[in-house]
């Protein structure tokens, strides 16, 4: 079960996405994604430049000891570029070997542990009354989970607000769906830490009286705060009942979280820009977290985020992989296949892609009533129709910065 043959497969539908498409001796495929949004051929290079020719010839049955071959033998280890091209390996060897059984993903992964994966959606607004539209829209389409994001007073463009204006380039896209403007230099956005900390607890307020208390509503900081600021938010939250707050404060600093937990019992989520589990090592240990955001796509794979999930599951810490369009259906069907079948499964993000990237990738997963299930093909269950990939080439995009009122830098 030799590999012959490892393409890498840039396409630009809805997004850019970096696909690896291995193919053994006796014509078996599998896919992996390896798409890291803003600096996607940063990853084709990587992987066509270094990776593929190790490729070849390998035995694709020995998924763990192509990891630890790709993960040592590199010297430079971790970071976000390596460890997407490891997972975009990783899944395509876990897609083959699903389809030399005959059987679906978690299958080979101990089997599901449930029947389906509770999802959450992105609802948003520029003002109340929007927001509330967006909630209906969303639990009309069968989310039974929502994360809330809202304009502030005062700023003009902000991370999540589906309505935000978008470059022309981007002309017809959510803002939320694909924050990565299609040009050659990053949109500026604004912000003031100190008007969100005063008008999202408002937001959340209204959003509980409008639709009750049993609605799980969640929300994302996105990184913008310092620790007593983050701490000073899940305080003011706490009467609202979220079932997580987000990436409060940049998690690069482990011991902010302390403070933060000091102060509040809101559940904290974090780690979406994280790649191995040395990034969660700490936190998980010291259980300043309750969920762990990590991608299949950047975390160096099914392989990798499972032996994370099951040192979280030590500390009865749950997933809550990272899962918006910037994850191509190949990852997003990779994560579905890990939530089966973990036992310490918490949500899964769903954002629906485009009708342009559902073309591209055939998907066997469904959402149905608020739950997602990858289907039970063999292997992952997307297969990539190169004919409309080729459609589509790559077009250069940048997610955007914030800068604060007096010129600064700020988080984004």
């Amino acid at each position: 079960m030799k590999i012959i043959q490892a393409e890498v497969i840039v396409t630009s539908p809805d997004r850019n996405f970096v696909t690896l498409k291995l193919t053994t001796e006796s014509g078996i495929t599998g896919l992996g994604d390896a798409t890291v949004n803003g600096r996607e051929l940063a990853v084709v290079s990587y992987l066509r430049d270094h990776v593929v020719q190790l490729l070849i010839g390998r035995d694709a049955t020995r998924i763990e000891d192509t990891w630890q071959f790709l993960y040592r033998s590199a010297y430079w280890r971790r970071g976000p570029i390596t460890m997407a091209a490891i997972a975009a390996v990783d899944v395509a060897l876990w897609d083959i070997k699903g389809k030399m059984a005959g059987m679906p993903v978690y299958q080979l992964l101990g089997g599901a542990s449930r029947s389906g994966l509770l999802t959450y959606g992105h609802a948003s607004g520029r003002d109340n009354q929007e927001l509330f539209d967006s909630v209906r829209k969303h639990q009309e389409e069968g989310y039974k989970a929502i994360r809330i994001q809202s304009a502030v007073p005062g700023l003009e463009s902000i991370y999540g607000i589906a309505s935000n204006a978008t470059v022309e380039a981007n002309a017809g896209v959510r803002y939320d769906h694909e924050p990565a403007q299609r040009s050659a230099y990053p949109a500026e956005e604004d912000w003031d830490t100190r008007s969100y900390l005063r008008h999202i607890p408002t937001v959340f307020e209204a959003v509980r009286n409008e639709f009750g208390p049993a609605v799980p509503l969640l929300h994302d900081g996105h990184h913008r705060m310092t620790p007593i600021q983050a701490a000073k938010l899940g305080k003011s939250l706490e009467p609202y009942d979220l079932f997580w707050l987000e990436d409060v404060t940049p998690a690069e600093n482990p011991e902010a979280l302390r403070l933060v937990r000091q102060h509040t019992t809101t559940p904290l989520a974090i780690g979406e820009i994280f790649n191995t589990v040395w990034d969660y090592q700490q936190i998980i240990r010291e259980q300043l977290i309750d969920y762990v955001r990590g991608a299949v796509t950047h975390m160096g794979g099914i392989t990798h985020l499972k032996k994370t999930l099951d040192y979280a599951a030590l500390y009865q810490i749950k997933s809550g992989m990272h899962g918006p369009t910037d994850i191509s259906p190949v990852g997003m069907a990779a994560a579905m296949h890990l939530g089966m079948a973990i036992h310490n499964f918490g949500i899964q993000e769903y954002m629906k892609h485009g009708p342009k990237t559902d073309a591209v990738f055939e998907q066997s997963y469904t959402f149905v009533d608020g739950m997602l299930h990858p289907g039970d093909k063999p292997g992952i269950g997307v297969e990539l129709n190169v004919d409309e990939a080729g459609k589509y080439p790559y077009q250069q995009a940048y997610l955007p910065y914030n800068r604060l009122a007096d010129g600064t830098v700020h988080d984004w």
